[in-house]
């Protein structure tokens, strides 16, 4: 696998929400909701992981004021476990310390362990719980890393 970060554009949307679609259904964004996010170029950071002409993964950031948040992360499932993730999660940590954010926050489902294994290599903590958050009445677990 040869992977590039771009910066997202609308053109990925084609690739991206078939993705989308995959990952969290009952409940993913709509083309409108990541038109919305993609336009504001001063508080978010989105990128997207390609290999070759495919695109395989994609991932975003929100700058508050006081903290940088993990907006979304997907990789598509025939490259999960190859490295997408953590290049993803790597750009956006870079981008929050670009922007001076010393804590950047996320919230990740109480049964994703591969992602939970990914948060904690980068840092992350837990730092509470939304109970009942996602579809089905899984909890979402809140983490936080702090540089």
């Amino acid at each position: 696998m040869t992977l590039t970060l771009q910066r997202f554009r609308w053109w990925h949307l084609d690739q991206v929400l078939p993705i989308e679609q995959e990952l969290f259904q009952p409940e993913p964004w709509s083309a409108r909701l990541f038109w919305s996010e993609l336009g504001q170029l001063d508080t978010r950071h989105y990128v997207v992981a390609v290999d070759g002409s495919a695109l395989v993964g994609y991932a975003g950031l929100c700058d508050y004021p006081d903290e940088a948040f993990v907006q979304t992360m997907a990789v598509a499932p025939a490259a999960q476990g190859q490295g997408v993730g953590a290049l993803l999660l790597t750009e956006l940590l870079e981008e929050a310390d670009r922007r001076r954010q010393r804590v950047v926050s996320l919230e990740v489902r109480a049964d994703n362990e591969p992602a939970q294994r990914l948060y904690a290599r980068h840092g992350f903590a837990q730092s509470g719980v939304r109970r009942g958050y996602y579809p089905g009445g899984v909890d979402a677990l809140v983490l936080t890393r702090r540089s």
